[in-house]
């Protein structure tokens, strides 16, 4: 042990839902507590309880402890005590909150990724309700948004909310750091039912092969069958000259991002709302991902009060190939959302195709034509997986088929 005090989590006027941790390890006196927090006279007791569990679990008898509270939930106090308690003593213990049993679920690699909100890995006001704004996919980052002297904090942080935050369906999504650090952030979300990992700034097969080795290892020691995906971001002219090997280097790849604020920085230009800068590496990621199979993914937006440029850039996204793109603010989700689901047109221009391929096989014609135009396999693929997303978004009936044959009748 030392005697030193360690400082976690945030306190101050604009803190929500969070609390700072100061703690001293002392060589006697017991445990001793300073709380400040405006609920505690509801809660006091109830904190003063969980922190003397965990300092008890750690088998520490003698510390002085100063909570300053502003609203934290367990598990978020959970986390600061235990990165606090890393910072003054060895253990390989892990004080866990119980998993949610709604948390336990798995995702597939072709569900739908039209948006993902990313969230600050060290900001758990955030957290809590990100599931309410219907995203496809909630990002925990570990990476830019949080300050390198709170990655520690912020793993711990995170791991819990895997647990214990609730995020209604949405896939469950961590960015990691790049290198060494990605690989240590690893043991923290892996085990704790994480459905994809992002890998930021990849320029090459081998840090996938990295991660997926990792991510393998980790599964093996903890029993974890299910699949953790991994979604590689491309942020510079070398990972976009490599994408196609980066987009086929393992199989639980099941799609790949572009970030063009670091690519255009890389590329010595500043990042425009045209994107005539960024048109060769965006076409480039959309062409590599589609051959290796995976869906392409778009840039973040970072303009959050334009709300229509933010819709017409979702249009373009989507006529160039891509299958959703990254939000940085909850009222993006919607726009984003509504940009890439197929529209009433396709719909309708789905059906037909697939009504008349479907007639002509009953009938034994080996030609598919609709109207003037001949219709091949790739047509009828793409006319199904929009009526697949639409089945998905609530926009056509299951049944649709067989409705469309009692109106004919």
């Amino acid at each position: 042990m030392s005697s030193k005090i360690a400082t976690t989590g945030n306190a101050g006027p604009k803190v929500r839902s969070d609390c700072e941790i100061k703690l001293e390890l002392t060589e006697k006196g017991g445990i001793k507590i300073d709380l400040s927090s405006k609920v505690k006279t509801l809660y006091g007791d109830s904190i003063k309880d969980l922190v003397k569990t965990i300092l008890k679990f750690y088998k520490i008898k003698d510390a002085a402890l100063t909570v300053t509270d502003s609203g934290a939930l367990p598990f978020v106090i959970a986390a600061r005590m235990e990165a606090a308690i890393m910072r003054l003593m060895n253990s390989d213990l892990e004080y866990l909150p119980d998993m949610l049993k709604e948390n336990r679920y798995s995702t597939t690699a072709g569900r739908r990724r039209f948006s993902r909100l990313y969230i600050p890995g060290n900001n758990p006001g955030m957290m809590i309700n990100a599931g309410l704004h219907s995203a496809d996919g909630i990002i925990l980052d570990l990476e830019d948004s949080v300050a390198p002297e709170k990655k520690d904090e912020a793993r711990f942080l995170v791991r819990n909310a895997l647990r214990q935050v609730g995020f209604h369906g949405a896939e469950r999504m961590v960015r990691i750091n790049q290198g060494d650090a990605g690989l240590k952030d690893l043991h923290y979300v892996v085990p704790h039912n994480v459905n994809l990992i992002l890998l930021p700034k990849c320029e090459n097969k081998e840090q996938v092969i990295n991660v997926e080795s990792e991510i393998f290892r980790i599964s093996s020691k903890h029993k974890i069958t299910v699949p953790v995906y991994i979604m590689p971001i491309i942020e510079s002219t070398l990972g976009v000259e490599n994408s196609y090997d980066i987009a086929r280097a393992s199989k639980n790849v099941v799609a790949m991002a572009i970030g063009l604020e670091d690519y255009t920085s890389d590329l010595g230009v500043p990042r425009t709302a045209e994107g005539n800068e960024s048109f060769y590496a965006r076409t480039r990621i959309i062409v590599a991902a589609k051959a290796a199979g995976i869906q392409p993914i778009d840039s973040v937006f970072s303009d959050v009060g334009d709300m229509e440029a933010l819709r017409l850039n979702v249009l373009k996204s989507k006529a160039l190939g891509f299958e959703g793109m990254g939000c940085v603010h909850p009222r993006q989700v919607p726009v984003i959302n509504e940009g890439f689901a197929p529209d009433a047109n396709e719909i309708e221009k789905s059906k037909k195709i697939v009504s008349a391929f479907e007639d002509a096989r009953k009938n034994g014609i080996g030609v598919v034509a609709l109207g003037s135009k001949m219709i091949d396999a790739p047509v009828v693929a793409r006319a199904m997986k929009t009526i697949e997303l639409a089945m998905s978004l609530g926009r056509l009936p299951e049944n649709w088929r067989k409705e469309e044959r009692s109106e004919e009748k």
